[in-house]
C-alpha cells in the first residue's frame, strides 16, 4: 500500500526546463519540462527507450544537453562556476545499475571513495562513517572487507546505495533500484528506500519499471513518452490518464489491483 505522504513540501528541489537531450539525428528528450518537489519520492516510469536513465544522468551532469536548464536547490548547474558546482553535487547521491561498485575496492573503500574526492577526513573517521553506512542500509558489518564480486546482487545495490548516502545527500537518485531482484529483495529494498527517505528526509529520484515500487514508495509519478513528460500525479491521476501505454501499464494484465 502507498505510504503517506507527510513529507513533500511546496518547494521545487529540481527543475527542468525545455531539455532537450539526443544521440546523433534521434532526440531522446524533446523540450521536456518537470518539476522535483522537496521531500518526495518521484517514480519516473516509460517505456524501454523513453529516456530515463538518460533524463537522470543529464540531471546529474553525466550527458551533455542540447538546449534547455536544469536548476537544483534553486540554482542553474551548468551556468555555476566549477568551485559551486561541486559543492552542489556534494548535496546528492547517485545509485546506479547494480550498484556500479568498483570491483577492485572493497565495500568500505567503495562507500569511502566520495569522502575522499570532497572531504579531509582520517581514515579511522572515514572507516568509522563506512560502518555507519553500510549498518544503515542493512547490510552486515562483514561486508566491509568484501568485494563486489563476492556479494549477490542484492548486497551490491545496498553497498552502491550506501556509496550514495556516504555525504549524507538531501537527494537521491536511484536508477531502476529493484532490477533483477527478486520479488521478497525488491520489496525489502523499497522498504529500506522508504524508511531511509522518511528517516533522514530525502527527496528521492527514482527511475524504475517497477510497478510494485510505485505502489510502494511513490509520493508522484512521472511518464516519459515521446521525448517529454506524458502525465504526472498520483497513482489514482494515471489510472485516470487516457493514453495507451500508460494504461496498459497502470491497467494491464500485471496492474495492480488495490485501492489508492
Amino acid at each position: 500500500m502507498k505510504k503517506a505522504n507527510g513529507t513533500r513540501s511546496g518547494e521545487v528541489i529540481i527543475s527542468v526546463r525545455g531539455l532537450d537531450v539526443g544521440f546523433g539525428d534521434h532526440l531522446v528528450l524533446n523540450h521536456l519540462d518537470l518539476d522535483v518537489y522537496r521531500g518526495e519520492v518521484l517514480g519516473v516510469v516509460g517505456a524501454s527507450g523513453s529516456g530515463k536513465s538518460v533524463l537522470l544522468r543529464s540531471i546529474v551532469g553525466l550527458l551533455p544537453r542540447r538546449a534547455g536548464t536544469v536548476s537544483v536547490f534553486g540554482k542553474d548547474v551548468r551556468a555555476q562556476s566549477e568551485e559551486q558546482r561541486i559543492l552542489i553535487e556534494r548535496r546528492w547521491g547517485v545509485l546506479f545499475q547494480d550498484g556500479a561498485l568498483f570491483s577492485s575496492l572493497t565495500v568500505s573503500q567503495n562507500i569511502q571513495v566520495p569522502m575522499r574526492e570532497h572531504l579531509k577526513l582520517p581514515q579511522k573517521m572515514m572507516d568509522e562513517l563506512a560502518a555507519l553506512k553500510i549498518a544503515m542500509v542493512g547490510l552486515p558489518q562483514s561486508a566491509a572487507a568484501k568485494y563486489p564480486s563476492e556479494l549477490s546482487g542484492g548486497m551490491r545495490k545496498r553497498a552502491g546505495l550506501a556509496r550514495a548516502l556516504a555525504l549524507d545527500p538531501e537527494i537521491v537518485f536511484l536508477d531502476e533500484p529493484t532490477s533483477g531482484l527478486d520479488p521478497i529483495g525488491a520489496a525489502d529494498f523499497d522498504d529500506l528506500v522508504g524508511k531511509l527517505q522518511q528517516t533522514l528526509g530525502l527527496t528521492v529520484f527514482m527511475v524504475t519499471h517497477d510497478l510494485d515500487s510505485l505502489y510502494a514508495i511513490c509520493d508522484r509519478i512521472a511518464v516519459l513518452g515521446d521525448g517529454h513528460v506524458l502525465v504526472e500525479g498520483t497513482i489514482k491521476t494515471m489510472l485516470a490518464f487516457d493514453h495507451p501505454w500508460v494504461a496498459a501499464y497502470f491497467k494491464g494484465p500485471r496492474a495492480r489491483a488495490v485501492s489508492v
